[in-house]
């Protein structure tokens, strides 16, 4: 088993079986709001980590930042089978470049 697999099959447990002390489970039971924050903060310290600290510390964040996102995947009901299919969608498609977006006018 790959190890976001297993770390989603803990993920899952912890909300169907909730643990007392296991920060999982508190995230569950602060529901969705906190879920996000703490999904919006981790983005944030991957990104501060991407312009400033050290490759070591970046891997560390990121792992954060997965973490919490399955956090959300589980709590919305997503598995890792429905990201990877979407992904291999994705994959499948090729000359899709977006235009870049145009600049925010003054209102």
């Amino acid at each position: 088993m790959s190890e976001l697999k297993s770390l989603y099959a803990t993920i899952q447990d912890r909300k169907e079986n909730p643990e007392q002390g296991s920060y999982t489970s508190y995230l569950f039971d602060k529901g969705l709001d906190k879920i996000l924050k703490k999904l919006g903060e981790e983005n944030t310290e991957v990104i501060i980590a991407s312009l400033m600290q050290s490759k070591e510390d970046l891997i560390n964040e990121i792992g954060d930042l997965l973490y919490h996102l399955i956090v959300l995947m589980v709590e919305k009901g997503i598995t890792l089978e429905e990201v990877e299919a979407e992904l291999e969608k994705r994959s499948k498609k090729s000359h899709n470049l977006k235009p870049e977006r145009r600049p925010i006018e003054n209102l």
